[in-house]
């Protein structure tokens, strides 16, 4: 997720400090293991016609020599503390491919909580350690003391290609965990009981007892970044966490707090490559705005970004259009079709609007106008500034700028992105340019030029001006996909009286066909 790589989901070369040296990895994804799935959305699926089997295989940023496609185990009772502080375990799906080992970067797996207490209102972080299969963590996880009451969600992220979640006992049902439509998986991303905690979120934004800061404005004058903002998104937003871990020179993983730190001398940063840390920790930094954060239960007094702040805040706070995940992102396709159900099984994982039918509130045609309408005109005018940051891959891009640049290409094309060239018989108005090792090192953008395909005219969009930043006004009238007010990602199945979102996964046995709850 060749000819420019998937560069969507990494460390920012400023998420560490001192001796701590992040590992950075690209995502990538694949579709091939086991999934677990909700009654109401099998019943969608089945009344949609979409009820297809078998997975696309999509193409990384580089060829990983280390087996892609790891089996993660959730411990037993994985949102009560205990559960929490339970490492969770890392192996081979198939052993015959080679190991899986959570210190080599290409094959991390990563663990990020949340919790909400229901008394005050409030949102807590904890992010679960995951070691490997039969070891010992460097540092044993610290035991959080949860609110009364307390609702957890988990979400998961990856640097290899496809994450199998496996439960220990009835851990799966107990979570009510999701990584995607019965034998077809999102590939790199997953979670645990999301909708009841974003619901209950949702509830306290309303009656004013949880408050979402203001995203703020950018040195460049134009509103922070979020992870709903076409200026930064990618073909496949929202799929990873921003956890980090330490691991030390034999391989053993800590959770990352000032403590484990000071212990483990010359541990290094692991971190899941992700658009959320992007936006949360380059981005954000690069531009003087602040993530928000909120107290990490792991490292008393630390306040950290979590995917789930990411999500909320930006469904309060992004302007229009906002970006949502599009039909054709590739981690929701389903054997390289369109497919209602997986599209809402992950939307509801990351707080964004149901839709009953992808052409209607996902059309992949219209974020692609979107992304070109937004994001060339403020990467031009952030073009000086970026220039002078790190690039989160050194190995992809020179510096944040020319990362950026190669991103969107990624994204326009055909080969792992949404091909918008396609969609929009348009060649994409950024030319970069690599040196002998692949590496962008130099970019331009061409706002009033973009050109069609072999010369072509484009058909659609009027190019946009150079007008960094301006709101774009989407091509024909399509109207952008709209998130209802503060709850997006209801389920058109609530629970009677709360309008809570209810997921009913199968037993946790690997292979299983999903069984509707009782």
């Amino acid at each position: 997720m060749q000819t420019l790589p998937k560069p969507d989901i990494k460390q920012p070369g400023s998420g560490s400090s001192g001796p701590l040296e992040p590992l950075q990895r690209q995502k990538k994804s694949g579709l091939r293991p086991v999934i677990f799935v909700s009654i109401a959305l099998l019943l969608l699926t089945l009344l949609t016609g979409a009820f297809l089997l078998f997975g696309q295989k999509r193409i990384g940023t580089h060829a990983a020599a280390a087996n892609a496609n790891c089996t993660l185990t959730v411990p037993a009772n994985p949102l009560s503390a205990q559960g929490l502080a339970t490492p969770y375990q890392l192996q081979a799906t198939d052993p015959n491919a080679g190991p899986c080992n959570e210190a080599n970067a290409d094959q991390a797996a990563f663990v990020q909580g949340a919790i909400f207490d229901p008394a005050t209102g409030q949102i807590s972080i904890y992010n679960p350690l995951v070691i490997d299969a039969g070891t010992q963590p460097a540092v044993a996880p610290v035991v959080p003391t949860l609110p009364q009451n307390a609702i957890v969600g988990l979400w998961f992220g990856f640097n290899g290609s496809t994450l199998t979640l496996r439960g220990q006992g009835s851990a799966l049902r107990q979570g009510r965990c999701v990584n995607g439509l019965f034998n077809n998986p999102f590939g790199q991303f997953a979670y645990c009981n999301a909708p009841t905690f974003f619901s209950a979120a949702n509830q306290a934004i309303r009656q004013g007892k949880l408050v979402v800061p203001p995203i703020g404005q950018g040195s460049d004058g134009k509103p922070c970044p979020t992870v709903r903002d076409f200026a930064v998104v990618d073909q496949d937003q929202s799929d990873n966490v921003t956890s980090m871990y330490l691991t030390n020179a034999n391989g053993q993983t800590a959770q990352m707090n000032p403590a484990n730190a000071g212990q483990l001398q010359g541990a290094q940063a692991l971190v899941n490559a992700s658009d959320n840390r992007l936006v949360a920790v380059a981005l954000d930094g690069a531009l003087g705005c602040t993530p928000w954060t909120a107290p990490d239960l792991a490292a008393p007094g630390q306040m950290v970004p979590a995917l789930p702040l990411n999500e909320l805040q930006a469904a309060k706070q992004q302007a229009q259009p906002a970006a949502v995940i599009p039909a054709g992102d590739p981690m929701v396709l389903n054997n390289r079709q369109n497919s209602t159900a997986k599209l809402n099984l992950y939307r509801l994982g990351v707080d964004q609007p149901f839709v009953l039918n992808v052409n209607r509130g996902a059309s992949t045609k219209q974020y692609c106008t979107n992304l070109l309408n937004v994001q060339p005109p403020r990467l031009q005018n952030l073009m000086n500034l970026l220039q002078q940051k790190a690039s989160p891959m050194p190995d992809v891009a020179n510096n944040l700028f020319t990362f950026m640049a190669q991103r969107f290409n990624t994204t326009w094309g055909a080969d792992g992105g949404l091909n918008c060239q396609g969609l929009l018989n348009m060649n994409s108005p950024i030319q970069a340019q690599t040196d002998g090792n692949g590496v962008t090192i130099s970019a331009t953008i061409n706002l009033n030029n973009n050109g069609g395909q072999n010369g072509a005219t484009p058909t659609q969009p009027a190019a946009p001006t150079n007008t960094a930043g301006a709101t774009p006004t989407p091509a024909n009238g399509n109207a952008q996909p709209t998130p209802p007010a503060d709850n997006a990602g209801a389920t058109p199945t609530p629970d009677a009286g709360n309008g809570t979102p209810q997921l009913t996964p199968p037993a946790d046995n690997a292979g299983a066909t999903p069984t509707p709850g009782q």
